[in-house]
């Protein structure tokens, strides 16, 4: 059995941290790849290496002295260094990246080294293998990642490979110039990994214990998800949940590999196993609860819109020619409305509502802003009759009026609109039905 492991910066912040991932490591032979994160915050006032990376790049390509500044991230390192009594030296890597600053190589070729040398720290630690991903994860000339030659090159580079420590966030084009990913890559790389050794398991080691039904800072203590399939994680994501990198799923999904969101400083919780399709029956009803704020909603009404052919299509080109993008569309007999991202919408609010009365002549036009989305996702709704009436006695029992419901074909989600007011306590009214009464 093979699994990739990937931890996150704060699993990586100090040299306690480390010894913490060695010991996951060495508790199971069959974690056999490693990619490594930069290291994080040690304390909450504490600053990320890639931030400390960030200013020193940017100090250097003002001309100024940035020395003091890439001392600070030696230290970072030596800290780490000395603290896992290491034979190890970064003097010659530190020398090369000065030269680089110096020769202004670009934001992400000093993003990256934050990954770089954690690797080249944990190799020396495990006694792994160390592949610089610059040379196995390729770019295309455009800054686009290209999918196909990094699995040849990295399936190619660790086909013989036992162990081996992959640093997470970045590759190469070509020509060597060094790419990241955006920020939180280092999950995507994971996942890289996993496809081209044809990993069984694919674990993403982090600071919480998987998937959380609701949100920590909305919900007291929430429950934990057991179990969650690619589509009821990508609906959560969509509205905010977000614990794995959203690029990092579709390499491993392609290959039917599953992922583990298991907690650094909690090794003996299960975490979340993320898989493509499961029988296993979901605790609750309901898998999740996620929403976000921060939306408008248009409504246009018109007598007999219903039979007037290309109505709707005239009003979604009158968004896309003004390059807003729509999240959900309700519509009744004689009415449609629009929810769009309140900023992305206020910067071209008048144009688009002239745009709209010139297109469809409506009756009537009527906006409403600072409202919020909630998701209720699951897969066992589908055979849970009731879910949608205990939704709604849920949010009125909590004096909460729902302005917009909208239910997918899947019947995998069911999301309300509510005003921004209401947001945080419709989700804790949901939580408290679904999972704690249950009723």
């Amino acid at each position: 059995m093979k699994k990739v492991v990937k931890f996150g910066g704060s699993s990586l912040a100090s040299a306690d941290q480390f010894k913490k991932v060695g010991a996951i490591i060495h508790d199971d032979e069959n974690r056999r790849y490693v990619v490594p994160s930069a290291p994080g915050k040690r304390f909450s006032s504490d600053t990320k290496v890639t931030d400390m990376l960030y200013a020193c790049y940017e100090s250097a390509v003002k001309g100024e002295d940035f020395s003091g500044q890439l001392a600070d991230i030696k230290a970072r390192y030596q800290e780490i260094i000395d603290g896992l009594n290491l034979d190890c030296s970064l003097d010659q890597d530190f020398e090369v990246i000065r030269e680089n600053f110096q020769n202004k190589a670009g934001v992400d070729y000093a993003a990256s080294r934050g990954e770089f040398l954690n690797g080249k720290i944990m190799s020396s630690y495990l006694g792994f293998e160390f592949v610089d991903a610059a040379e196995v994860v390729r770019f295309n000339d455009d800054g686009s990642f290209n999918a196909e030659v990094t699995d040849e090159l990295l399936s190619a580079k660790l086909k013989d490979m036992d162990a081996a420590v992959v640093p997470g966030f970045y590759g190469a084009r070509a020509d060597g110039t060094v790419v990241t990913f955006s920020r939180g890559g280092s999950d995507i790389t994971g996942s890289l990994v996993a496809l081209a050794v044809h990993a069984d398991l694919y674990e993403n080691w982090t600071d919480v214990s998987g998937f959380l039904i609701a949100d920590p800072r909305i919900v007291k203590n929430p429950k934990s998800i057991e179990t969650i399939t690619y589509k009821e994680l990508r609906e959560l994501s969509y509205m905010g949940a977000s614990v794995l990198h959203e690029d990092a799923i579709f390499p491993v999904r392609k290959a039917g590999i599953p992922i583990n969101i298991r907690n650094t400083n909690a090794p003996e919780d299960k975490g979340t196993l993320i898989v493509e399709s499961t029988c296993r029956q979901p605790k609750y009803t309901i898998t999740g609860i996620a929403g976000t704020d921060g939306f408008a909603s248009i409504t246009i009404e018109k007598a007999m819109m219903n039979s007037e052919i290309g109505f709707c299509r005239k009003v979604l080109q009158v968004f896309e020619d003004n390059g807003v993008s729509i999240e959900h569309m309700p519509s009744g007999i004689d009415t449609m409305t629009i929810f769009v991202n309140k900023n992305s919408f206020e910067e071209k609010e008048q144009k688009i509502l002239s745009d709209i009365q010139r297109a469809v002549h409506p009756d009537h036009i009527e906006l409403e802003s600072d409202l919020a989305l909630v998701a209720v996702v699951g897969r066992g709704m589908k055979s849970t009759r009731g879910t949608a009436g205990r939704i709604f006695s849920a949010l009125a029992h909590a004096h909460i009026n729902v302005k917009m419901i909208d239910q997918g074909s899947s019947e995998l989600n069911i999301i309300v609109g509510v005003k921004h007011e209401d947001f945080k306590n419709a989700i804790r009214a949901l939580y408290e039905i679904f999972v704690l009464t249950q009723i």
